[in-house]
């Protein structure tokens, strides 16, 4: 058990490494560095780990029936935080088990709390690898001060939860058409009514091995927008990756599943403004004034969330030069109108979940507008959903996006 730590400690997942992956960052732009206090965060150092026994050691399903978010893995990291003792406490590795919470916590009432969506990929080489998760530790801070609930230094979560990987590493899939999801977690656990910042809270992270998110890959998301319906606007949480972004959609996506549509595209405001699918940023491709291939999708702005895949597909396409790349406001009369001008070629959503999605249909104030995306002879969208899985499983090695798992 000394030489597994000391391993990953000095090898793969070192703090160098990290923070050589750094100079690939999104730029995220936490909104105050100063609420981030690195030297009152958990450490690496201090993690304890308590295996789970034979007994409760779960059947590991075949990859062939993964769905998304089903199983378990048989461990969990949890690391809570107390005000009163000092904030966050030592980090544990446990046997994955129920929470305990007070009738009272905060989460259950007024739902403070936050999540990160990440995955652990086996690579061809048989490594596994992380998809630069510094950025994901940067959002998850972005959502930790928005909420209410207290900051840690991103590259010793990191250390934790590739630790916790790393014990439960035969439960990453040995298939390039599946991956293990992280999802990190962190929740307001004081026992008390009232909405103020929590004093106490618990950050978790727990394993799922997945396949595909959508089974549509072949012919294409249909996506139902409905103006009556908003997910975000300016000034809410629509850039923070919390609960209450996410539960209040649930009746919009029952209404386009009874239509016959896979999702909802998200629209804000008088002009029907595009800004995700689903849990998933948007971009489309169209040909511009010039006659060239342009790729656009919705800025920052706070109506959508800082995706990973989203800056990722941004880096690339500007780094390759092939065609215009741009970030600004997508209305549903310029959908329409390219559409009918035959100039609309491809729309996609992006996300860790699904990585890349085509989008087939629009049903938009009765009437469905059919994306070409999966017409056309060279689709932007199928060279950057391989250009990205070529990093995450190997087929690229050594890539500075990429933390390995040694």
């Amino acid at each position: 058990m000394v030489y597994l730590r000391r391993k990953i400690l000095f090898s793969g997942t070192s703090l160098n490494q990290l923070q050589k992956s750094l100079r690939w960052s999104s730029s995220l732009k936490i909104r105050d560095k100063k609420v981030i206090q690195p030297e009152r965060s958990f450490k690496y150092a201090d993690l304890s780990v308590r295996l789970a026994a034979p007994h409760q050691l779960q059947r590991k399903p075949n990859v062939c029936q993964l769905s998304f978010g089903k199983h378990f893995t048989d461990h969990m990291l949890k690391i809570y935080y107390y005000e009163t003792f000092g904030g966050w406490q030592a980090p544990e590795i446990t046997p994955f088990e129920n929470l305990v919470l007070h009738p009272a916590a905060k989460v259950l009432h007024y739902a403070i709390e936050l999540f990160e969506g990440m995955k652990a990929y086996r690579g061809v080489d048989g490594k596994i690898r992380l998809f630069r998760p510094e950025m994901n530790m940067e959002r998850m801070n972005n959502s930790a001060i928005r909420s209410g609930l207290p900051t840690f230094n991103g590259n010793e979560l990191i250390q934790c939860f590739t630790r916790l990987i790393s014990i439960d590493q035969e439960w990453v899939p040995h298939s390039t058409a599946a991956s293990l999801y992280i999802r990190p977690t962190l929740i307001g656990i004081d026992p008390t009514l009232g909405v103020l910042p929590s004093d106490s809270a618990l950050l978790y992270v727990i394993l799922s091995p997945v396949g595909s998110y959508f089974k549509t890959s072949e012919v294409g998301v249909s996506l139902l927008a409905d103006p009556q319906c908003t997910r975000a606007w300016p000034g809410g949480s629509g850039d923070s990756k919390v609960g209450s972004n996410y539960g209040p959609t649930i009746e919009m996506v029952k209404k386009a599943l009874k239509k016959g549509y896979h999702q909802v595209l998200w629209l804000y405001g008088e002009h029907h403004e595009v800004t995700e699918v689903g849990a998933m940023n948007v971009f489309m491709v169209y040909l511009n004034d010039d006659g060239e291939r342009e790729l656009v999708t919705p800025p920052l702005n706070g109506l959508i969330l800082p995706g990973v895949i989203r800056n990722s597909i941004l880096a690339l396409s500007r780094e390759w030069g092939q065609y215009k790349v741009s970030e600004r406001k997508i209305c549903m009369e310029e959908v329409c109108r390219l559409f009918t001008e035959n100039r609309l070629l491809e729309m996609f959503g992006s996300g860790t979940a699904c990585i890349i999605s085509p989008i087939s249909n629009i049903g938009f104030m009765n009437r469905d507008i059919r994306i070409p995306t999966m017409e056309q002879s060279d689709p932007i969208y199928k060279k950057l959903l391989k250009h990205l899985t070529d990093i995450q499983y190997g087929y690229i090695p050594d890539h500075p996006w990429t933390v390995t798992i040694d």
